[in-house]
């Protein structure tokens, strides 16, 4: 499908691997499939020298009424057939951004990124929903190109696509793009105080505000006014976004 070449560029295409190389890669695709058992997101694996998809989990968040199977068969095609047409035009612009900030790290540091994005997904019965999108590398050839890649879905916790951002692990450092100006604004990820991730943490064990009040030994509005804080900090409208936030951060 010549379409499916819009994803791929000098960039982020490898033309072959060597034998050293491909042996890294050595029953790797066991752990996944551990891990793929375990998480409630989806996940599935990128081989950008043959440009398809490597691997598919079995979970209806990310199959749109397809079969792992058909889904891996299908590789970029399912993009095609599964996104909107305005948020396909987003994916490109946001695999033609990703690889020219990825190409201008140091080799030996590009392991540590991760992008993140939102877009929608539209399944057989054209129900639309919004995912959110994190692509880290696995592989990377001898010239320091992403050679595989594993991709986590979840369902977003914001309103509309793109929101795209890199984060680098074991730093608080994070990339945001204006997609108004097209340029990355360099920021610092959210910081909580004890008692605000305190707070986050009961509420995610399922506790209400009364209940998160007496286990801390404060009153309900205190709560409330941790809370707003909370979400004033994270630019978010409810707890729900809040924990996803938390979450999709590593905030707690």
């Amino acid at each position: 499908m010549e379409e499916i070449r819009k994803f791929f560029s000098n960039k982020n295409s490898i033309d072959a691997i060597s034998e050293s190389e491909n042996d890294q890669t050595s029953d790797y695709l066991e752990v996944i499939k551990a891990f793929a058992r375990i998480t409630y997101m989806s996940l599935y694996v990128i081989d950008y020298q043959k440009q398809n998809f490597e691997y598919v989990s079995d979970n209806p968040l990310f199959l749109c009424d397809h079969t792992p199977h058909e889904v891996e068969t299908m590789g970029y095609a399912f993009y095609f057939r599964h996104v909107k047409k305005e948020d396909l035009e987003l994916l490109f612009k946001i695999n033609e951004l990703g690889f020219e900030f990825y190409e201008n790290l140091p080799v030996n540091e590009r392991k540590l990124y991760t992008i993140s994005y939102d877009f929608h997904l539209v399944n057989e019965s054209k129900n639309t929903i919004l995912i959110n999108h994190k692509l880290t590398p696995l592989f990377l050839s001898a010239e320091g190109k992403m050679w595989k890649a594993m991709c986590l879905v979840s369902l977003s916790h914001n309103h509309s696509s793109g929101n795209i951002s890199i984060v680098k692990q074991g730093t608080d450092e994070i990339w945001n793009y204006d997609l108004n100006d097209n340029r990355w604004i360099k920021e610092e990820k959210v910081k909580l105080s004890e008692r605000e991730a305190e707070i986050l943490r009961l509420y995610a064990q399922g506790l209400t505000i009364n209940e998160i009040a007496e286990k801390i030994y404060v009153t309900g509005d205190t709560v409330k006014f941790h809370r707003r804080k909370l979400f004033d900090k994270m630019g978010v409208n409810n707890i729900t976004e809040a924990l996803s936030y938390a979450t999709n951060y590593k905030l707690i």
